[in-house]
């Protein structure tokens, strides 16, 4: 007999895998009621074949799952798409499914169609009957534009959506340009899913950096292998690059997952981003492991001068940072134009290791 998602959760908080939580319990049954119907319309759909078989016209209602960071939603969301037993399924970042979603569009518009969603939103569906969306949050005007007719396209051909977000729907694209024309689409979430709250006190990602070393000196192999391990902690060892849109071009972060962003210091320091890019990457993320920042001086200036930019926008939204470098923050720039004002960087990077800035950051 097949086990619900409810008892294979105790199954892993007995076995020590997981920290039980009675709030991340109570979602369990909602997701087991996606699971069961997603998995009966797929049996329904093998064993009759045909017109009988076909699929529904009317997607299963899927999950808004929303809450703070390191509640466990992320986590949640994976153990249902894992146990759900259908094929035609996939489990993605959202800011990389709609980077997909626009490459699409500008392909469908080359090809002269008066309507660009419609043969993308037939793609999508033809392939997926599930959609796990990881991290739902809108800040490009172009995705705001667009999300609400290719939602309707994709629930009205039977595609199921669940999905997880730092924000209840009501607050998605808060303060945008043209915001009013983004409110049916907030409306067409409530009416097509379910819409909870994980509202559980424990932030699970902090607790497991709780006491940690977050500050590797020197940069090397064995802090290499530190980092790895918590990566490994926090990620469970899986990432898939992120790309943000960031006024109409690309700025790809080599690995992510679950909210928690790795790159080196010169894959985000030695090219040529600016404050927009690292407010984006800062928006997106809740932890960043950045790794190898070197000695810094006049010789590569630009570079630590995007360094500065870099950590104060990490700073001023909370985030966590991780990272390994050639020596203390105090001892990173030491003479050379700049290294006065490097002051307050060391000042920061200093704070972001202590407790304090542990208890709240990633909030």
């Amino acid at each position: 007999m097949t086990e619900t998602l409810l008892q294979i959760y105790d199954r892993r908080v007995g076995e020590g895998t997981l920290h039980g939580d009675p709030v991340q319990r109570l979602i369990l049954p909602e997701l087991e009621r996606i699971r069961t119907e997603l998995e009966d319309a797929g049996a329904g759909k093998s064993r009759f074949g045909g017109l009988l078989g076909r699929r529904p016209k009317v997607a299963v209602r899927g999950l808004y799952l929303w809450g703070g960071v390191g509640r466990g939603k992320s986590m949640l969301m994976d153990l249902f798409h894992a146990q759900t037993a259908i094929a035609d399924k996939r489990r993605v970042h959202f800011h990389a499914f709609m980077q997909e979603v626009q490459a699409a569009l500008h392909a469908a518009r080359k090809t002269g169609v008066d309507d660009a969603i419609r043969p993308v939103a037939e793609a999508i569906a033809g392939k997926i009957r599930l959609l796990c969306f990881d991290e739902m949050q809108i800040t490009d005007i172009a995705d705001a534009m667009i999300v609400g007719r290719l939602f309707q396209m994709l629930f009205d051909r039977g595609v199921t959506v669940v999905t997880t977000s730092n924000r209840p729907p009501d607050d998605l694209y808060k303060d945008g340009l043209n915001r009013a024309l983004f409110l049916p689409f907030i409306e067409l979430l409530k009416e097509r899913m379910e819409v909870r709250e994980l509202a559980s006190e424990t932030d699970y990602r902090q607790h497991r950096l709780q006491g940690e070393q977050v500050y590797f000196v020197p940069a090397g192999a064995r802090a290499s292998a530190a980092i790895s391990a918590i990566w490994d902690d926090l990620t469970g060892g899986e990432s898939a690059p992120l790309t943000l849109s960031v006024k109409g071009r690309e700025v790809v972060i080599p690995a992510f997952h679950g909210g928690v962003a790795r790159a080196s210091f010169w894959e985000l320091c030695g090219k040529p981003l600016g404050p927009a890019d690292y407010l984006a990457l800062a928006a997106a993320v809740r932890v960043l492991v950045l790794e190898d920042i070197p000695n810094l001086s006049a010789e590569n200036y630009n570079q630590a001068k995007r360094f500065v930019t870099l950590i104060d926008a990490l700073y001023e939204a909370r985030v966590r940072l991780i990272a390994s470098a050639a020596d203390d923050p105090e001892k990173l720039y030491v003479e050379g134009e700049g290294a006065f004002e490097f002051d307050r960087t060391a000042s920061r990077l200093r704070e972001m290791q202590s407790a304090d800035w542990a208890a709240t950051a990633g909030n």
